[in-house]
């Protein structure tokens, strides 16, 4: 086999490339408890104001604000309590002048009335037989009450369609009565592992060979990501196995990934199967490290993910370039943040490309701070396991020093903004 030429080019290039494809999924609804972390396929609408009513949000006693105008400790006010409602309930009484009505958290604000005096505030005694409430203090009106439609009015736009749901979209959607939400179908991923060097992950460990780890790493990415990863198995290494294995997979996902398989070794099949295919190449060689071998195709409309066998450049190829075209998919903010933090270690290694290196970001008293997670070489796999964020070394630079500030890619936190903007 004759290795072919391949031309570097930068990352933002090669997600620019990516982004001008996109899959178009329909929606499907799901019952509210199934849709944890699936995406809002529709605008979510308020239909009502929320709080519905004005109410109170604490336990105390609704009076009118113009009773209190001269209270004080030394000259308090004394206060008739003719009602007592709980959360749910509604009075059927009117406050009047001299009047209150004893209230729990939640309740509706009684006719007439138009503040709330917490328990603290007010001393509670028996006067002629009667009930009131001793008052030494003055309140405004409005004091202590959740207004109608504060929170949220009707008609307001709460969530654009592309948001993730979290839990407190869910609190959300269960508010506005959403018993199934609208959100859009998952993308079918294929998954594929190259190499006969490739163990099971319940196979003893053999001479020679390694336990496949990119796999199983990949699916959890593409699920966190939206997904829903299918694994198709290993690929044995013979072309016309691999050849037809791939255009099968092709009728049945949306999606196809490999791991290993796109360097330029004797069975590294899979530019041959893209050139066999007749797949258009969208790049085969970035400016990075690592995953420098990063591959994507295009057939059919469908996207052709060539990722690295190696572990940390497999899972960086994944973050950079499947990431964003599934997320941009339906509509969800497609890359991973980007801030800065400062280096708690030195850093020796010369970036002749782009370095991405697995790392762990703290949020600090002193500030945000980020140091290297392990072994920096793509074949590292415990580099990645307590890793929250990739540091990015820019192309050119010899070294780093302890205290230098630097740009960092956060895993779970994302963001509309290009971080590749060279």
């Amino acid at each position: 086999m004759v290795a072919e030429r391949r031309s570097p080019i930068q990352i933002g290039e090669g997600v620019r490339r990516v982004l001008k494809y996109s899959l178009h999924k329909t929606s499907e609804q799901v019952a509210i408890e199934k849709s944890l972390y699936r995406i809002l396929a529709e605008d979510l609408i308020a239909d009502h104001d929320v709080p519905p009513f004005n109410r109170s949000p604490y336990d105390g006693f609704a009076l009118k604000a113009e009773d209190t105008e001269n209270a004080s400790q030394q000259h308090p006010i004394f206060l008739k309590v003719i009602d007592e409602i709980g959360a749910g309930e509604v009075s059927t009484a009117t406050v009047d002048r001299g009047e209150a009505v004893r209230i729990m958290t939640g309740a509706a604000i009684p006719e007439g009335a138009n503040a709330v005096a917490m328990f603290e505030v007010v001393k509670e005694q028996e006067q002629d037989g009667n009930q009131t409430i001793e008052v030494g203090r003055r309140f405004s009106k409005g004091q202590n009450i959740s207004r109608r439609g504060e929170d949220t009015s009707e008609g307001t736009r709460l969530l654009k369609k592309g948001t993730t749901i979290t839990p407190g979209v869910i609190a959300l959607l269960a508010t506005f009565g959403y018993k199934y939400v609208s959100v859009y179908e998952k993308p079918r991923v294929g998954i594929f592992a190259t190499g006969t060097e490739l163990l099971d992950i319940d196979e003893p460990l053999q001479s020679g060979k390694i336990r496949n780890s990119n796999a199983y790493m990949i699916a959890s990415q593409v699920e966190k990501m939206g997904g829903e990863p299918v694994y198709f198995g290993k690929l044995k290494d013979d072309f016309e196995a691999c050849f037809v294995a791939v255009t099968k997979s092709l009728s049945e996902v949306d999606v196809l990934i490999t791991t290993g398989g796109v360097s330029v070794g004797d069975y590294d099949y899979l530019p041959a199967i893209y050139k066999k295919l007749g797949a258009n190449v969208l790049f085969n060689k970035l400016a990075m490290r690592p995953g420098s071998v990063t591959t994507v195709a295009e057939y059919n409309g469908k996207l052709l993910f060539g990722l690295s066998g190696n572990p940390s450049a497999c899972f960086v190829g994944g973050e950079l370039f499947v990431r964003p075209f599934l997320k941009q998919s339906y509509g969800d903010l497609p890359y991973l943040a980007k801030t800065k933090a400062v280096l708690q270690t030195d850093f020796p290694k010369a970036n002749p490309f782009t370095r991405l290196v697995r790392s762990r970001v703290e949020f600090t008293t002193n500030g945000i701070e980020v140091q290297p997670t392990g072994l920096d070489k793509s074949s590292s796999v415990t580099s990645i396991a307590e890793a929250n964020a990739f540091i990015m070394f820019p192309g050119g630079t010899r070294s780093f020093e302890k205290g230098a500030t630097v740009d960092v890619l956060l895993f779970d936190q994302q963001s509309g903004i290009n971080p590749w903007n060279e």
